[in-house]
């Protein structure tokens, strides 16, 4: 069968329905009707109410935890997902679907967690990056869509085509709005060396220097900062990296701007907005005066700090779902 003559199918389970919703509207294509609970135990179970034998299927699931509430005999439940139940959820749909004979499986995983081990850092150490992702392909899908990985080489860890969008168009235009052009009272900055390149693009799309928080992290979640590469005395910086989990890397990095590189006002975004443990108590007290995320994990991790905003990412996903669905090139999307 032609792939452009494939019927178009969105599917999702429940870790991010608000973006899957504005994602269906920028496509102008229902979702279709499924059911992803669970039994009494835990275990994940799916229905599939739909056909899909032949169909292009699109699921659309972050791995990150969710809130959400859970229909049961006409009752709504408010339950709690974990990142390992919304990896599970996707798994299973991805089975259900090459078991009822899809044409096509595209996971899309606007956040794809596990990402974080990529490498062997120390004896001993798993790769979870690459298990998560032959467990993804083991289940049946033959394609991944996704947005700003934490480490661009995971791209090769999968055996299937891997469509990995960029966030810095949708910031760049934020900050050109805020700030325009080649000024010179803004520097963008690094919040550790991991991230030079990715920010080094960023500073390049907005016409301003860069510089560089080095720290050291002794284990997950702690670190400590060193020194700052760079002049930041003064100026209004950008802190811009991937994700944020606990806040700490970020919030240490705004201190250190501040207090010891005289920055005048400190801003921050990231793609991922994880947002765990102590993360929203640690922005509120922290020198930063607005922090921006992406929808890739729900809006409502943010709830409870007015110095969070979110930007979306439906557009550039229904964007990229019908570039692949059309067999056209997604490459004018990271423009």
């Amino acid at each position: 069968m032609n792939e452009k003559s494939r019927e178009l199918t969105i599917l999702t389970g429940n870790s991010n329905l608000p973006l899957v919703n504005d994602i269906s509207d920028a496509l102008g294509v229902k979702q279709s009707t499924c059911r992803v609970h669970s039994f009494s135990d835990g275990e994940i179970a799916v229905d599939l109410y739909d056909t899909v034998r032949g169909s292009d299927v699109f699921i659309i699931q972050s791995t990150c935890r969710s809130d959400y509430v859970e229909e049961n005999d006409g009752k709504g439940m408010r339950k709690h997902n974990s990142s390992n139940d919304n990896l599970m959820e996707l798994l299973i749909m991805i089975d259900a679907c090459r078991r009822a004979s899809a044409g096509r499986i595209t996971a899309v995983t606007p956040y794809y967690g596990y990402a974080r081990q990529d490498r062997k850092a120390k004896a001993r150490d798993p790769i979870s990056a690459k298990l998560t992702a032959n467990i993804i392909t083991s289940a049946g899908a033959d394609r991944l869509l996704t947005l700003d990985l934490h480490a661009p080489q995971i791209q090769g860890f999968f055996d299937i085509p891997v469509d990995n969008l960029l966030g810095v168009p949708i910031f760049a235009r934020y900050y050109l709005e805020k700030f325009g052009h080649d000024n010179p009272d803004v520097v963008v900055v690094s919040p550790d060396v991991g991230s030079v390149a990715r920010a080094r693009k960023f500073a390049e799309r907005l016409g301003v220097g860069l510089a560089i928080v080095d720290k050291r992290r002794d284990k997950p979640n702690q670190s400590e900062v060193k020194n700052i590469i760079g002049n930041v005395a003064g100026k209004k910086v950008i802190l811009f990296d991937d994700m944020v989990d606990t806040a700490g890397s970020l919030t240490g990095a705004a201190t250190a701007l501040v207090e010891e590189g005289g920055a005048k006002e400190v801003f921050a975004c990231a793609s991922h907005g994880v947002l765990s443990g102590p993360a929203i108590e640690r922005v509120n007290k922290s020198y930063i005066e607005e922090l921006m995320f992406l929808d890739t994990c729900p809006r409502g991790f943010g709830a409870g700090s007015e110095k969070i905003n979110y930007l979306s990412v439906a557009k550039l996903f229904a964007d990229a779902i019908m570039s692949i669905h059309g067999g056209a090139s997604i490459s004018v999307l990271f423009e």
